[in-house]
């Protein structure tokens, strides 16, 4: 399998593969320097664009720089990730075919106030990267947040 980067219509560059790959095939694995949680925003505080990928319970990250980096989010992937020891490898879950852009679902679940738009195209896209369960649970804070400031408005 031959993976090359190139422009995509999700995100600026995108990973796609020459080969067809069948499904279960390990594509990628996500590599790079493991820092901490608070490394990382020390790192990157000023800086719009991270490649990070997070481990575990999520207080240790990847700092990405490699060919996985380039794979987009989509809500519609053809791929997902799967940590092993602390290794993160991309793997196929559909047979993909050669010319297609490699991507999978982010699933963020950190990010402060940020939207993180999804420009993925699918006609099942959240509109956001973010995983369905940071969704309900942002939704659920926005509800609490307004319930609350309306019951001070009564008083």
């Amino acid at each position: 399998m031959a993976l090359i980067i190139r422009s995509s219509a999700i995100h600026a560059a995108g990973c796609y593969t020459t080969t067809d790959i069948r499904r279960g095939t390990i594509v990628a694995e996500y590599t790079g320097p493991r820092l901490t949680k608070s490394e990382a925003d020390e790192r990157y505080e000023h800086l719009p664009v991270t490649y990070l990928f997070g481990l575990g319970s999520g207080r240790r990250v990847i700092d990405g720089h490699c060919m996985a980096m380039f794979l987009n989010h989509s809500c519609s992937p053809n791929c997902e990730t799967e940590e092993i020891k602390g290794r993160v490898w991309i793997k196929a879950i559909k047979p993909i075919s050669a010319g297609e852009e490699l991507t999978y679902d982010y699933c963020l679940y950190d990010g402060g106030d940020d939207e993180n738009r999804c420009n993925c195209g699918m006609t099942a896209c959240r509109g956001t990267m973010y995983s369905r369960e940071e969704v309900r649970r942002r939704k659920a804070a926005t509800k609490k947040t307004a319930t609350g400031r309306a019951h001070r408005k009564q008083r």
